[in-house]
């Protein structure tokens, strides 16, 4: 299965870089690993799916900048956990209980009621079509193109799962403290590859954090290997998290274009402004990741092609069939 796992994403490799129907992609993945997505799913069953979520997604940009960061956060959380199958956004309920409340997503994850009002309209306009899980990725796609990043084709046809593990999402998700070795640790068990966790770490150039995510960062004047750390930044943060209930304070992940999606990120770690402690270990302990990161800095169309690759990628993980999954008509809860 792991050969043939791999091979599947070649295959994507190559069908991202021709722009191509995967049609053999479809057929050769199919099957045993679930490997059922496909472009331009929805083009005769709901044409206008994408054009709604897109609306939704824009205005609520519009309203909240920082919404962008937001759904492309539900996203890669729900990804982490057994696939991207919506699982993070069920509700407890009764006996059940759902991801929502483990620690890397409570009072943390946001975005939901977006969800809520797509999935809404959708239904109105064509029933029990599309699911949770493609939501999610399309809002996540359209979020980073209205924020001025890449944009690329979303894989289509995931179903949504019929359960959740708090379990999983409290121990799969990387902390914001994470170690080099932690965060390639954790994108390996998913699937994912270092160059795929920098690429990936690049979505916070937008968003913010509370000053409670990035604390340890708030101490000392060196890392163990020697690199100075940004005196100047770093105090900055400690007068900032000085104020008064600074467990909701929130910083901006990118202070030089906090709302703009770039490659500023890796810029702000070469300069010792990475906000958090997983950030700006990038530079600082392991000379792989920093290469890369170097890289992405000096070249924003390689970081853009990279992402977009990592996010298919990403997005690929773990689909449901139709058999082990459904399409909810209420994102917050199974059918």
């Amino acid at each position: 299965m792991a050969t043939r796992l791999a091979f599947c994403f070649v295959m994507l490799k190559i069908v991202i870089a021709f722009a191509e129907t995967p049609s053999t992609l479809n057929e050769t993945c199919a099957g045993d690993i679930g490997f059922v997505l496909q472009f331009n799913i929805y083009q005769e069953s709901c044409p206008e799916a994408e054009a709604i979520i897109f609306s939704w997604v824009e205005t609520a940009i519009s309203q909240d900048p920082r919404m962008a960061a937001s759904l492309l956060r539900l996203h890669f959380h729900d990804c982490f956990v057994n696939g991207c199958d919506a699982s993070v956004l069920l509700d407890d309920s009764g006996n059940f209980v759902g991801e929502k409340t483990a620690p890397p997503n409570l009072n943390s994850l946001r975005g939901f009621e977006v969800i809520d009002g797509i999935k809404a309209e959708l239904e109105s306009v064509c029933p029990q079509t599309v699911s949770c899980a493609d939501i999610l990725a399309i809002a996540a796609r359209d979020s980073v193109v209205l924020s001025g990043g890449p944009s690329w084709e979303v894989h289509m046809g995931r179903k949504d799962s019929l359960s959740a593990s708090k379990s999983a999402a409290t121990n799969n998700i990387p902390a914001p403290n994470s170690t080099v070795a932690t965060l390639v640790t954790s994108f390996q068990n998913v699937g994912l590859s270092l160059d795929d966790m920098v690429a990936l770490s690049g979505a916070h150039t937008i968003g913010k954090a509370r000053c409670t995510t990035f604390s340890s960062r708030l101490q000392g004047t060196a890392n163990s290997n020697g690199h100075d750390i940004n005196l100047d930044f770093i105090q900055s943060l400690q007068q900032l998290c000085s104020e008064p209930d600074s467990t909701s304070i929130l910083a901006h992940l990118d202070l030089a274009t906090p709302a703009t999606f770039d490659n500023q990120y890796y810029l702000n770690l070469l300069l010792g402004e990475g906000l958090l402690p997983s950030d700006q270990t990038l530079v600082t302990d392991d000379d792989q990741t920093r290469l890369i990161v170097e890289s992405y800095a000096e070249d924003p169309f390689l970081f853009f092609e990279d992402f977009k690759n990592s996010m298919l990628k990403m997005g690929s993980l773990g689909p449901l069939t139709e058999a082990s999954g459904e399409i909810r008509t209420n994102c917050r809860a199974v059918n």
